[in-house]
């Protein structure tokens, strides 16, 4: 499995740079950290007693590797300092500054970073909007910005328009209407990859299945409407801010089928996944951020390989130039690509080999 995180993380060391420099005090208090990651953390900050959420499993994992201990979610407020790694998104991004604030306790201080080119350029702004003033910094090509929180200069209503902004929300796409969440890979419609491995999905899919990387779970609910011989589901994500919709989606598309047992794993594919399937269906990622890794689908295929029954099936959708047939073929005695269209290709392998 590649290594996930960037060789240089310029926007976590000018996250701390400021404290490091001394042109902000390390805070005092209990320390919320919003979009941690691992890497290089300074020894001069007193982390023992912070809080870090990182919704993303394998950056998870990674900062667990390093003896820090991340939570997915965390909603708990009255912390002296909150700091905050904001997503490429602007609404990932504002939404993540006000939940910063909403954390923070009366005077506290807030500090987020980002790459000039990966959202910087408008954080100053964003937090000036909410807290009425901020103080912008540059370094390692990113903006830091900070500001304490004054309750008296707050925008309260724009505070509580900027927490909705990742919310779970149903969109209507194609004619189908699903709960999904901004922020994730194709949340405001279905994927043209995912329709045309939905296409090729045959009723007849049997037994055990596990849908790896499923998003907001399309796929699954597919499965769970259309495959009446199908008796179990798991689905398995990475980014946990999935998991609320997926919830939501696969309770109304199952709800004709009591039988039906479904779960949902907040997991990283690549680290292996847990028993045996009959059936695996994939639309798996290939790039983290904007760099792309094929290297992501392969382990994918792999991992389902060593998932699958011995006459087990993988059906997966990719982008037609991604080199996943050499790995396919490596893994699987039968390999048939089942349909060419905009840039997809839909691929059926079976078999795994021992």
């Amino acid at each position: 499995m590649p290594d996930l995180l960037p060789a240089t993380d310029n926007a976590l060391s000018a996250l701390f740079w400021p404290m490091v420099s001394g042109a902000l005090s390390w805070p005092s208090g209990p320390v919320l950290f919003l979009g941690a990651r691992a890497g290089a953390w300074p020894v001069l900050a007193d982390t023992g007693a912070w809080r870090c959420e990182q919704d993303f499993r394998p950056f998870a994992a990674a900062l667990q590797r390093q003896g820090i201990t991340a939570q997915a979610r965390i909603d708990d407020t009255g912390f002296a300092a909150s700091l905050a790694l904001p997503p490429r998104s602007r609404e990932g991004g504002r939404a993540l500054l006000a939940r910063a604030v909403r954390a923070t306790g009366e005077g506290g201080l807030i500090v987020a970073a980002a790459g000039n080119e990966e959202g910087g350029r408008s954080l100053h702004g964003d937090l000036g909007r909410l807290l009425g003033n901020a103080q912008v910094l540059s370094k390692f090509k990113c903006r830091i910005v900070h500001a304490r929180r004054d309750t008296a200069a707050l925008d309260a209503d724009l505070l509580q328009q900027w927490l909705a902004l990742d919310s779970p929300r149903q969109v209507t796409d194609r004619g189908r209407t699903f709960w999904t969440r901004p922020g994730l890979f194709a949340w405001d419609r279905i994927d043209a990859g995912s329709a045309l491995l939905a296409e090729h999905l045959p009723t007849t899919l049997s037994g055990h299945v596990a849908d790896l990387g499923a998003g907001w779970g399309f796929q699954s609910m597919q499965v769970a409407r259309h495959c009446p011989q199908v008796v179990s589901l798991d689905l398995f994500e990475a980014q946990a801010g999935a998991l609320e919709p997926a919830q939501r989606n696969l309770a109304e598309a199952a709800a004709a089928r009591p039988e039906l047992e479904w779960a949902l794993h907040w997991h990283d594919v690549g680290a292996g996944l847990p028993g045996k399937f009959d059936v695996i269906i994939s639309n798996p990622p290939f790039h983290v951020g904007r760099a792309d890794l094929p290297e992501l689908g392969r382990a994918f295929i792999v991992r389902a390989a060593q998932a699958l029954t011995a006459d087990g099936a993988l059906w997966l959708v990719a982008n037609r130039h991604l080199p996943y047939e050499a790995t396919l073929a490596a893994h699987f005695a039968e390999v048939r690509t089942l349909a060419e269209r905009d840039g997809f290709k839909v691929i059926h392998a079976r078999i795994p080999k021992s």
